[in-house]
């Protein structure tokens, strides 16, 4: 490849995963405007289109064995499947967090989720901790208990949104398959739940769509592109950009979800919660300090948002 070529391909990876993180960081606007379904139908909505959005994707890619490409890998359904399992709940909390005026601390769950990364590898891989992380997981549970305290409770949906988004994707990690194929075995394996919770909604008459707006009828059934159209750049990014570079446009997620907790949902942020935000953020910067002083350091945690 010529360097033109490569620059311009940079570009495009750059460029790509700035759109990824954008459209994560805009979920809020998303769900905020579907707070009068149920969060437990909207995860059902977003689960059925998602899986026929990827069908249609793999079809136009004349992709026919990707089932096979999966079961082919040591233990590759059952991660995936466990996969989906953490994505379902960390959607459904995400979702009932933002149209419950949560979004700042869904917005620290992402923040968090590298660190939660780091301790998983402790406990789950037995690795040795650096000076520098040791400290970074110490502010992170300084900032725990301070949020704790500013909050009266334990900020539990920034932890399940944290702790179920790093065992998503380490188990992801331990499956080399690209994000489409991986997010068909995903939705294939809630597709079942979703449609009997749809039928009993239906059949009740509960159900939310046909029974408000066109428009929120088809915000509902487009959850699917929702879903599809981040994952697609965020692959497009990550087979061109450095991952150094992937893991600081990361955060451009949380960082908008936070000014849009604040700025367009007008959140409180009182000064002890913004203090547990402040030792989070110190957190990582302690970890990004220590990636740059070992360069054969894994890489920081990339999310990839389903």
């Amino acid at each position: 490849m010529t360097a033109p070529d490569a620059a311009a391909e940079r570009r495009l990876g750059t460029v790509s995963g700035i759109a990824a993180y954008t459209l994560w960081g805009l979920f809020p606007l998303v769900f905020h405007q579907l707070r009068s379904v149920g969060a437990g139908e909207v995860l059902m909505h977003r689960v059925i289109w998602s899986f026929v959005v990827v069908m249609v994707l793999l079809g136009l890619r004349g992709d026919r064995h990707w089932y096979d490409q999966v079961r082919s890998r040591p233990h590759g359904l059952g991660r995936l499947a466990v996969a989906g399992v953490l994505i379902a709940t960390n959607w459904l909390v995400y979702i009932w967090a933002v149209n419950h005026d949560h979004v700042l601390e869904a917005a620290l769950g992402y923040y968090i989720n590298p660190l939660i990364t780091v301790a998983l590898g402790v406990v789950v891989l037995g690795e040795q901790l650096r000076r520098l992380q040791v400290v970074a997981l110490g502010f992170a549970v300084t900032a725990v208990v301070v949020l704790t305290v500013a909050y009266g409770r334990v900020p539990w949906i920034a932890l399940i949104l944290a702790c179920s988004f790093a065992a998503y994707g380490f188990l992801k990690k331990a499956v080399s398959v690209d994000a489409t194929t991986a997010l068909a075995v995903e939705t294939a394996v809630l597709l079942p739940f979703a449609l009997v919770g749809m039928a009993v909604l239906l059949a009740r008459g509960d159900a939310a769509i046909g029974q408000g707006s066109g428009g929120r009828d088809a915000l509902l059934v487009g959850l699917g592109v929702v879903t599809a159209v981040p994952l697609l750049l965020f692959g497009t990014a990550a087979s061109r950009i450095p991952l150094s570079l992937l893991g600081l446009l990361q955060y451009l997620t949380p960082t908008m979800q936070l000014v849009l907790g604040v700025a367009v949902f007008h959140e409180e942020l009182p000064p002890e919660r913004l203090a547990g935000f402040v030792l989070v953020w110190v957190a990582l910067s302690l970890l990004g300090a220590d990636a740059l002083r070992h360069a054969r350091r894994r890489p920081l945690p990339i999310p990839e948002l389903a």
